[in-house]
């Protein structure tokens, strides 16, 4: 995901119901978050599992919305908070391009005795 630097980047720390599109985050930001949603500011949220995040940016009368999932793992987050965190750039880099803050699950070796 590409997020030019002149952005302020705000994360919403509980999980939310994936099935939220533009519409519901939008919601989200000005009632519960009591931000106003401008060009430069972006907004990344995660889903209760924490393989997921999306990101809403709003800008030129446009809405754009970024879904991202990770393949294998998880990434760690904070349990039991809830408000929102002004991000740098480099928090924002570290969460979207490093496996180093994410857990993986390891997948238990499987014995099979029979076969069909």
């Amino acid at each position: 995901m590409l997020i030019p630097q002149t952005l302020k980047t705000f994360f919403y720390l509980p999980a939310i119901d994936f099935r939220k599109s533009i519409d519901g985050l939008s919601v989200l930001i000005t009632e519960t978050m009591q931000l106003s949603m401008t060009s430069d500011q972006v907004f990344i949220f995660r889903n209760r599992t924490g393989d997921k995040l999306k990101a809403l940016h709003y800008s030129h009368h446009c809405f754009s919305l970024v879904y991202c999932r990770l393949d294998k793992g998880k990434w760690i987050f904070p349990r039991g908070e809830s408000g929102h965190l002004e991000l740098t750039q480099e928090h924002v880099r570290w969460i979207l391009s490093s496996h180093r803050y994410s857990k993986l699950e390891a997948l238990q070796a499987e014995n099979y005795s029979q076969f069909i």
